[in-house]
This record gives C-alpha cells, structure tokens and sequence, in this order.
C-alpha cells in the first residue's frame, strides 16, 4: 500500500476514534445531568396538601362550634372550614372546658423528614375568658401535645395565657429531636391536641355584665391577624445521612448526605475519562 493509501486508512481510523470518543461523552453527560437534576425534581410537590421542602407549612381548619379541627398543608383550600376563621364554645357561667384535637385530614403520602438540627414552629391563636386557671392540675392551663400518630412525642403547658377575652398568639418553638426525624407515611401522621379547663368567670360584674364563658381557637382563613400554622424543617432524604447509615460500605449509587446516584455519576464520568484516554493513546501510537 502507498503512503497516500496508509494515511486515508489512519485517517479513517483516527474519525471513527473520535465519533466512538463523541458519543460516549454525551451519552455520559446527558445521564450525569439527569442524575443531578433528580433531587430538583423529587422535591416538587405533586399534592399542595402534601408536606415537601417547598411546602412545609401546616395550616390549621375547622368547624365553626370546634367539633372538629383538621390540618393539610395547602393555604388555599379551606373546604368546610368556618367563613368567620375560627371555632368558638360558649359555657354560660359554668366551667370553661375544651379538648381539642387538630388530626391532619389525609395520609402522608411518602414519609416526612425533618432537619435533626432544625426547630418546629407551632403558632396557634385563642381568645379565653375564664377565672384563672389551676397550674398546679394537669390539663387545667391552657396545653399543646404533639402526636406523631397516636404517640404523644412532646407537650408544653402556657400558664400566662390571656384569658380575659382578649386575642392571645401561641409561639412554640419545637426543637426536632431523635424521635420526630421521620415520620412514616399511613401511621404517622402529626395531630395537635389543645386542651383547657377553668373556672368560668363569676365577679360582681357579673351582676350586671355578660361573663359568658368563651374559647376561641382560630384557623388559617382568620381575618384577625392571628397565626395558626405550623412550620416543619421538612428535607429530603438525601439531605442528611440516616443516623448509623452506612455500615455495610456500600451506597447503594448515593453516597451518604449527598445527590442520589452519585455512584452512578461517578462511573460514568470514569467511562467518558476512559474513552479520551484511549484515543490519545491512539494519536501517540
């Protein structure tokens, strides 16, 4: 063969190299780019009643006599929740008495799961005209227990509450701990229960005044400027390491804390390294 004939064949050769080469590294970052952009997708919010790091507030509804409360995390959708924003029971002079609790209306879908460092915002409103209530009884000062299913996981009394007829804002900073990091679907779902009993209200003025007893629970949909939300620090799975994790070396194509399918990342990123070294290797030879 020629020299012209030996450098068209070279020439050939070094052209099907460099497609081979082309090919493997779009195919490489076309699957890099999907794997990254998996997490982005995942935390979009199928269902706006559904928590999900974008949507992590709760918002509280219920009925107009406090029959029933319900929560789901969709700020829009007040359906059968009273017009006026809130729940109100009246007691005449007699003991002012309510047990209260706020169940979230559907299933979790998927299992929720929440910054082991961050803090869960309870905010309630409530409008209370009583005697003063007995700190010393359990249940008697107004009362907040959170449920994680039917297991009551943290509660916290509020001696100081107003209970002279005036809007009063709860603020209840929940720090997450070991028990409240992941909340499985189906059976796990958070409740409040709110719980208060006093006196009701029986000065002279009494003689004279209205001193009806009043509890007054506000929902989402208020007018009154009261908060009535709770904040999750809702992550994805992939954000922090599951506490233990790891033991048997293996990822599983994610690595602990990081973007699922970094394994996979990882591989392909070696096949496309592999590719161009072996068509410079070419080149050389």
């Amino acid at each position: 063969m020629n020299r012209y004939g030996e450098a068209s064949k070279m020439t050939g050769l070094e052209g099907q190299m460099m497609q081979k080469t082309v090919v493997s590294l779009s195919m490489a970052f076309f699957l890099l780019s999907s794997v990254v952009a998996a997490p982005v997708s995942a935390q979009a919010a199928d269902d706006p009643r559904q928590p999900s790091v974008e949507n992590p507030h709760m918002h509280f509804w219920g009925t107009g006599d406090l029959s029933s409360c319900w929560t789901h995390f969709d700020s829009n959708d007040s359906t059968g929740s009273s017009e006026e924003g809130y729940g109100e029971r009246t007691y005449g002079s007699g003991q002012v008495e309510i047990s209260l609790s706020c169940r979230m209306q559907d299933n979790l879908k998927d299992n929720m799961y929440l910054n082991p460092n961050g803090t869960i915002l309870i905010e309630v409103g409530v409008q209370i005209f009583s005697d003063d209530c007995d700190q010393a009884q359990p249940g008697s000062c107004l009362t907040l227990t959170l449920r994680k299913g039917n297991l009551a996981i943290a509660s916290r009394v509020f001696p100081a509450t107003d209970n002279a007829g005036n809007d009063e804002q709860i603020r209840w900073e929940l720090p997450v701990d070991r028990n409240m990091t992941e909340w499985n679907r189906s059976v796990e779902e958070p409740t409040l229960d709110i719980e208060y009993s006093a006196p009701g209200w029986n000065g002279l003025e009494c003689l004279i005044a209205d001193c009806t007893g009043v509890f007054r629970f506000y929902y989402s949909n208020n007018q009154d400027g009261m908060d009535a939300e709770v904040l999750w620090p809702v992550i994805n799975m992939t954000e922090e390491a599951p506490e233990g994790g790891g033991g048997d070396g293996e990822d599983g194509g994610s690595l602990p804390g990081g973007l699922p399918g970094f394994g996979l990342a990882a591989g392909l990123g070696s096949l496309a390294l592999a590719a161009v070294a072996a068509n410079s290797r070419f080149n050389r030879d």
